[in-house]
This record gives structure tokens, sequence and C-alpha cells, in this order.
């Protein structure tokens, strides 16, 4: 007898693959789309800072990862490009941690383990048929194309680059950013509280990623440390570096019907329904969070209602749409202030970055926000 699912999931990166897991717990059958993929040559140096939402529910799952891939951040500084200064402390938000900078395959493997020992989830190497199909493909999904979806995109005149240090000093589980003319470098503990590895990851001018991509690691090193203002001492580069473009991206409609079949719907989650700036770190976070509100409108539907209905799925698209607009904006107006050389503009910024850093309540509220708090 032909398997019959009530989901089918296109995309298993961590998004989708905690999309199944959440579903898998609510008893839906679930079929995962995981196609063979050659492996690469090159270093997985990618890191994310998840915040205390996003580790929740990972840790319901029981896919978070241990210490040493998973470091707390207890500060965060960012300095402007004059005097302009910005500094969180978990301690005076009463938490542990402001986030936790998460290995990428780490995390990746502890997902893709509990999903093999879900009996709730099959992985097919093709979609099949299911009353709902959820798109987790990422920012360059196909299917999101096959449905005709509009994908808006602004691109940033900025590519990232990413790779990882060790440090002459520990971190102390500090993330430090530093804004300048050419880009923004962000430095991100890792290998737990005293450790001496940093998550690097660097935006800059798109005329200029050529030459810092293939630098040597002297001369990128060296750079490094001018920027960081040797705040961690000696840099040593310890792997590859990876690039990829930036963009702000949204898609104009989140779900819909199947065009010949009435009883099927799709929907979006994670980056192939947005893509925000990776200045604040909140991407991952805003995927987990689009799936934990899908798992929630599924689990809380009446029981004559299908995974398809679109009553629901409007529902979570409403819901998600009102959660990411702040912060997509947020993300945007920063990085064009940012971006700006003028001299007015660059006093203008650090004016309001002081500003910001004695602001108190609003310092506080901001920080709860990018916590998942709020």
């Amino acid at each position: 007898m032909a398997q019959t699912f009530d989901v089918c999931i296109r995309g298993a990166g961590i998004v989708g693959r905690t999309l199944a897991l959440l579903l898998a717990r609510e008893r839906l059958r679930v079929a995962l789309v995981a196609p063979p993929q050659a492996r690469s040559q090159q270093q997985d140096v990618r890191a994310y800072a998840l915040n205390a939402s996003s580790r929740a529910v990972l840790q319901s799952l029981r896919c978070w990862p241990d210490d040493e891939d998973a470091t707390p951040v207890v500060g965060m500084q960012v300095f402007g490009d004059l005097d302009g200064q910005v500094q969180f402390d978990a301690a005076s938000q009463d938490v542990d941690a402001l986030a936790w900078i998460v290995d990428v395959p780490a995390l990746e493997q502890r997902l893709a383990e509990a999903v093999r020992y879900q009996p709730q989830v099959e992985i097919v190497k093709e979609p099949v048929e299911a009353a709902l199909t959820a798109v987790c493909e990422g920012r360059s999904s196909s299917t999101r194309a096959e449905f005709g979806v509009e994908f808006t995109v602004t691109p940033y005149p900025q590519h990232a680059i990413a790779t990882r240090l060790r440090c002459e000093l520990p971190h102390g589980g500090i993330a430090r950013q530093w804004f300048t003319p050419e880009g923004i470098l962000a430095l991100l503990p890792m290998g737990g509280p005293e450790g001496h590895e940093v998550a690097v990851v660097w935006s800059l001018e798109q005329a200029l990623v050529p030459q810092w991509l293939d630098s040597d690691e002297a001369s990128f090193t060296t750079r490094l440390q001018a920027i960081s203002q040797d705040a961690l001492g000696q840099l040593e580069v310890i792997a590859d570096r990876a690039t990829w473009p930036l963009q702000q991206a949204v898609a104009d409609r989140w779900c819909g019907p199947f065009a010949q079949k009435s009883n099927q719907s799709w929907v979006l989650a994670g980056d192939a329904a947005h893509n925000v700036h990776p200045l604040a770190g909140q991407g991952l976070n805003l995927g987990l969070a689009d799936a934990q509100a899908l798992a929630r409108v599924l689990q809380e539907r009446d029981y004559w209602r299908s995974p398809s209905d679109l009553k629901l799925l409007r529902q979570y698209e409403r819901e998600r749409k009102a959660a990411l607009a702040p912060m997509g904006l947020a993300m945007d107006g920063l990085q064009q202030l940012f971006s700006r050389p003028e001299v007015p503009v660059q006093m203008l910024r650090n004016w309001g970055m002081k500003g910001f850093e004695r602001s108190g309540p609003l310092k506080s509220w901001m920080a709860k926000q990018a916590m998942g708090l709020l």
C-alpha cells in the first residue's frame, strides 16, 4: 500500500529538519525531501547566533549541540567608525547568555540523527503527494519559483567573507562587532566560554571581496587585527574562507493552493520566505520561529481541518510577516546608515550610538527583542 503523508517538506536544512521534528511530535506523518548531495571539499565555516527562543525549541527536540559547539555570549561590544560604542551584557538583562554561537555542522548532525530515529518522518529523494507542501529550500528555492511566487530581492553592494580564527587571547564569551567605512566585521566566540577560537563574518564592499578572499593569510590577519584594534591579540586563520552575496528579500505570498489540486496547499518558511542582513545575526532565528509558528498553528487546528486548510496557513503568514517587518526595517536601516561615507552622516550615526548606549529602557527592550524574549 502506498504511504500517505500529511506534510511533504522540501529542503532538509536546519529549518526543514526542525519543522519535520516539530510536526512529527504532533503525530503528523512527514516526508522530508533530502536528495543525495555531492560531498563538498570546502570546510563548512558557518556559525549562527541563536537566541533563547531558538535554543528552547532545539532543546525540546533534544537537538541542542554539546557545550563546545554552542558557546554562550555573555557580552556584546559594538564599535562605530568614530567614537560611538554600544555594549550589552547578560548580567544586566538577568539572563545567563544574550545568545549562543552555534557551529553549523554540529547542529546539522544532531538534527540529522534525530530525524533518522523519528518514525513519523521518512526521508525521500523526490517530492511526494501530501496535503501540505512546506518549502524550506533556502533563498534560491526552485519550488518557490515553480509556484509562481514573486520574491522581491534588494541586493546590497556587499558580500560576506566567513572563516575561523584562533586568537592569542581568550574571547571571554564576548561577541565583538566593528563598523568601518569598508564594511562590518564580527568576531563571534566559539569553543566554550574560555575558548580562543572565533567565527568571522566580514561584510565587505563587493569590489574589495576578491582582494581579501584570495589574499595571503598574513595580510588577511593583519587587516583583521587592525580593524579589531588587537582586542584578541595575534590572529591565526584555521579554516577556509567562504563568501556569499548579501541581500534583503521577501516573498509576496507565503502560502497558496496547488493549481490543479483543491485538497493540497503549499507554504514557505525560512530563507525561502525572507532574507535579512546578517549584521544582527537574526536570520536563522527568524527561520526557526517560522517553523515553531507553523507547527503550532497546525497543532491547534480543529480536528476536522486538514493541514492544507488555507485559513490556517494565512494565519501563520500574517503572524510571521508581522514579526518580520520591524526586524527587516531595522536591519536595512542600519545597513544603509553605516554604508554612507559622508562625514556628517558618520558623525550622526556615532552620536546616535552614544545616545542609544545611554537610553536605558530602549536599550533593554532592544536586547530582549534580539534574545527572542518579547
